[in-house]
């Protein structure tokens, strides 16, 4: 396959400029049985099952653009990309001239001092916890293709109601659709909550430049915990579903699963691991799913699960139907035993 194969026509005003009223408004596209099912959020409450386990990524984004001055006036903007230890952290930054080694970037009165480059980012530190600058002087992180100021229901909005670990640049869209009352009716209804991390880079949004097979993917911290490790392998072998919300979740599992003979075990690293057709998955059964961008790692990856057939239909199914796209807009529901049974021929 190559990048012609993943683009799709999208109307502008189909892109979500802004969160739905109220989270768990939002419409939901079912791939089912019978064709592309309309409905909305609330009907995941009959979509899981008792002794289903629903894993959740509770990342936490962080207020990761700055902006600042170099110490020759020059202006800079910054991104984070990712944390590499409290003090110091990989940067996408924009300035006039490139950095030197030993160059300051001013902050309000904190300093971030130029280590290097890897790559395309800057290694910066500093003597103060970043988390505290970017909370003290940072902006939330919103995609570029949201195309207006941050607002203050961003701070909320631009979260999960389950993020408690500090540390992505971009949310786990899938779960901004989750509220507490939906997360508790389902643990009543019998289902197993999990959590496990994956904090997002910035590189989520770049699309695809090169050739599949020449991709580079760009590198996340992971985190799967004992009781996530075992709370899902005892669903696995009493025959009940594993279900995904969102891509970073499958990521997550499918990069433990390969490194331990197809199980999920406790484990922390980095990955890079990049999901394309052909990818043989070992752990989830189910996706819950944002619309994505064409070209995306991330299309790839949802058509890897559901077939390539499966996706471009609810694609230009969705856009007829004009559901909303991107990380405020609406969801979807894959199931890959469904896509692999009835969509093989699309």
């Amino acid at each position: 396959m190559n990048l012609d194969d993943f683009v799709y026509d999208l109307p502008n005003e189909l892109i979500a400029q802004y969160p739905p009223e109220k989270r768990g408004s939002s419409r939901l596209l079912q791939m089912a049985e019978t064709g592309p099912r309309d409905g909305q959020f609330c009907d995941i409450l009959d979509l899981l099952h008792p002794g289903d386990v629903l894993v959740l990524n509770n990342t936490r984004v962080l207020k990761a653009r700055l902006r600042g001055a170099k110490d020759t006036g020059g202006q800079a903007e910054l991104l984070l990309e990712r944390l590499l230890d409290p003090c110091s952290a990989l940067f996408q930054v924009r300035v006039s001239r490139p950095l030197r080694e030993g160059q300051a970037i001013f902050v309000g009165e904190d300093a971030l001092q130029c280590i290097g480059r890897e790559g395309q980012f800057y290694h910066l530190s500093s003597r103060q916890p970043l988390e505290q600058i970017l909370e003290r002087h940072g902006a939330m992180p919103l995609p570029p293709y949201i195309e207006r100021p941050v607002r203050a229901e961003d701070v909320d909005r631009y979260q999960t109601v389950f993020g408690r670990r500090p540390g992505a640049v971009a949310a786990p869209t899938a779960g901004l659709h989750f509220d507490q009352d939906l997360l508790a009716a389902l643990t009543k209804k019998g289902v197993t909550l999990c959590e496990i991390t994956l904090h997002v880079g910035a590189g989520t949004f770049q699309p695809v430049r090169d050739e599949l097979d020449d991709h580079v993917m760009h590198e996340e911290f992971y985190s799967v915990s004992e009781e996530a490790a075992r709370q899902i392998c005892s669903v696995k072998e009493n025959g009940g579903r594993v279900v995904g919300v969102g891509t970073t979740v499958v990521r997550t599992l499918e990069t433990v699963a390969q490194k331990h003979d197809g199980r999920v075990e406790a484990a922390t690293g980095s990955t890079r691991l990049f999901i394309k057709p052909g990818f043989v998955f070992h752990v989830v059964d189910c996706l819950i799913t944002n619309f994505h961008l064409p070209r995306s790692t991330l299309l790839m990856l949802v058509s890897a699960f559901a077939g390539y057939g499966t996706v471009m239909s609810a694609y230009h199914h969705a856009v007829a139907e004009r559901y909303r796209f991107f990380s405020y807009g609406d969801a979807m529901w894959l199931d890959r035993d469904v896509a692999n049974n009835f969509y093989k021929g699309l």
